[in-house]
């Protein structure tokens, strides 16, 4: 048997001990939360596809089994190839600013680095944002923040709720002249699951979780503001 605390109840939030009781030859009892009387972790029988459904609806006891029970370690590859799409999308948009078609190796190489240089620039707003979330959230609510481990699955819960930004990818590929809008509208998706995974983590209401993610916005801008003085195009 697991330690209390191992996992949380999805309704009510609620730390529980195991998410079933296996009482052998195949027969498995699904826990009841002793708080709010109802199974700890329903989704632990339903089909992926159908979990990240209610995921993209930013439905709060998705969220919490993902994060709480479904002890996914993905957020470090998902950071990375969000990135890479944030930057393709970048370097895409620089190059069709750009007439030169010199076939010649070093226009090769200069573009080559451009895509590296636009990496480099998502990655620091990136971080932006996030330092802005942790700074906002300290200043609100120190209490929520007190041990490493609070800041370990809050930068988790970040990471994996940006995995609307895989939508840049498909949203440049099949261009059209409605684009920008879809670009927009992934942006104002990837924060609202932003938002949602701040405040399943820290159980806080939803104002706090929209006033961290403004604060995460001005210092990214900030950044950008910044990187556009350096002379740099972003």
């Amino acid at each position: 048997m697991a330690e209390l605390g191992a996992y949380r109840c999805i309704e009510c939030n609620r730390e529980a001990s195991e998410l079933y009781r296996d009482y052998q030859r195949g027969v498995l009892r699904i826990s009841i939360c002793k708080s709010c009387q109802k199974p700890v972790d329903k989704y632990i029988e339903y089909d992926p596809v159908i979990i990240l459904i209610n995921a993209i609806l930013c439905k709060a006891q998705a969220y919490r089994h993902i994060l709480f029970n479904a002890k996914i370690n993905i957020q470090g590859k998902l950071c990375i190839f969000c990135l890479l799409c944030e930057a393709y999308l970048r370097w895409l948009q620089l190059q069709d600013s750009s007439q030169n078609t010199n076939p010649d190796d070093l226009i090769r190489y200069a573009k080559e680095w451009d895509f590296y240089r636009m990496f480099g620039i998502a990655s620091l707003e990136q971080t932006s944002f996030i330092v802005g979330i942790f700074i906002a959230l300290w200043q609100m609510r120190p209490e929520m923040l007190k041990k490493k481990s609070d800041f370990i699955l809050l930068l988790k819960a970040l990471l994996l709720s940006s995995y609307g930004k895989l939508l840049l990818i498909p949203a440049v590929i099949w261009e059209h002249d409605y684009t920008p809008l879809c670009l927009m509208l992934i942006k104002v998706f990837v924060l609202t699951s932003n938002s949602q995974a701040i405040r399943v983590t820290l159980n806080l209401n939803r104002m706090l979780p929209w006033l961290a993610i403004f604060i995460g916005l001005v210092l990214e801008n900030g950044a950008v503001c910044l990187f556009q003085k350096m002379g740099w195009n972003v």
